[in-house]
C-alpha cells in the first residue's frame, strides 16, 4: 500500500483528509479510486490503514480501518551533519540517509568545501532536498517524515550538535579499530546521535579540533578512505544495525 504523511489536525471522527501535493499524487498519477486502501502516518509512531472515499480536486476523503504502532522508527534520532558534496551527490545522501533511519539531515558549509549555496539558491535547494526525503519517507515505510535543515556553517553545526547526547567525527587519521568499536558500543536505544561528515577535500585539522573540542569523538570507519557520500551512510548503517530492536 501506498503512504501518505498528514498533520495531527487532518484525522478526525474516523476520518482523515489527505491535501495539498498529494491529492494530484493520488488522483492523477497513481489514478487511485474510491475503495483502495492507503497507509497514513502523522508524524508519530501510529499507522493507520485507510480506505479512500472520496477524490476530489483539491482534497481526498479516507476512513481509517485501522490503527497500530508497528515500531518501524530507530529507538534513537540519528543526526547526518553533512558537508556540503558537488554536484547532486547530496541527493542521494539525503535519499539513502531517510531509508536507514535518520531523523535529520543538516547540511554545513565547512571550509573545504567547493559548493557555496547563499539567498534563493539555497531555499530552493532545501525545498528540493526535502521532496528527496519525502518520497524517501513514503517508500522506505517510514513513520515520520525526517526533515532537511537550512544550510549550516560549521561553527553553527558544532553548536546545534550540543544538544546531542553522542557526537560522532568520522576522521581518516582516527586509529584504533577497537576504541571505535567500544564507543558504538555503548550506544543505548534513547540516545541521540550526531554523525558529522567532511567533504570531498576532508576536514582541516582546526575543524577536527574545534568539533573534539565541542563533544564530538573522532571514529574510524576502516583502513580505506571512503568519499563523502560512503562514509555518513556506513556509519547510519552501524548505527542502524546496533540500535535496530525486534
Amino acid at each position: 500500500m501506498h503512504r501518505f504523511f498528514v498533520k495531527p489536525e487532518q484525522l478526525g471522527d474516523g476520518r482523515v483528509r489527505i491535501q495539498g501535493e498529494d491529492v494530484h499524487h493520488i488522483r492523477q498519477v497513481l489514478r487511485m479510486r474510491p475503495g483502495e486502501e492507503i497507509l497514513v502516518s502523522c508524524g508519530d509512531d501510529w499507522e493507520y490503514t485507510c480506505r479512500v472515499l472520496s477524490l476530489e480536486e483539491r482534497e481526498v476523503l479516507a476512513e481509517i480501518l485501522d490503527a497500530q504502532k508497528p515500531g518501524k522508527e530507530l529507538p534513537s534520532r540519528l543526526y547526518l551533519f553533512q558537508c556540503l558534496p558537488k554536484g547532486d551527490k547530496m541527493e542521494w545522501i539525503i535519499q539513502k540517509a531517510v531509508e536507514l533511519g535518520a531523523y535529520r539531515v543538516v547540511p554545513v558549509a565547512s571550509r573545504r568545501c567547493i559548493v557555496r549555496l547563499e539567498g534563493k539558491k539555497a531555499e530552493a535547494r532545501r525545498i528540493r532536498w526535502n521532496a528527496v526525503a519525502a518520497s524517501a519517507a513514503k517508500q522506505s515505510k517510514r513513520m515520520i517524515l525526517p526533515e532537511v535543515s537550512g544550510i549550516l556553517t560549521f561553527q553553527e553545526a558544532l553548536k546545534a550538535a550540543g544538544q546531542l547526547d553522542v557526537r560522532l567525527i568520522p576522521y581518516e587519521r582516527a586509529e584504533k579499530m577497537a576504541e571505535t568499536r567500544k564507543l558504538l558500543s555503548e550506544i543505548h536505544p534513547g540516545q541521540s546521535v550526531g554523525i558529522l561528515i567532511g567533504p570531498e577535500g576532508g576536514f582541516e585539522e582546526e575543524e577536527v579540533n574545534m568539533a573534539e573540542q565541542a563533544g564530538f569523538c573522532p571514529i574510524t570507519l576502516g583502513k580505506r578512505i571512503l568519499r563523502t557520500e560512503t562514509a555518513g551512510l556506513a556509519a547510519l548503517s552501524v548505527l542502524m544495525y546496533l540500535l535496530e530492536q525486534d
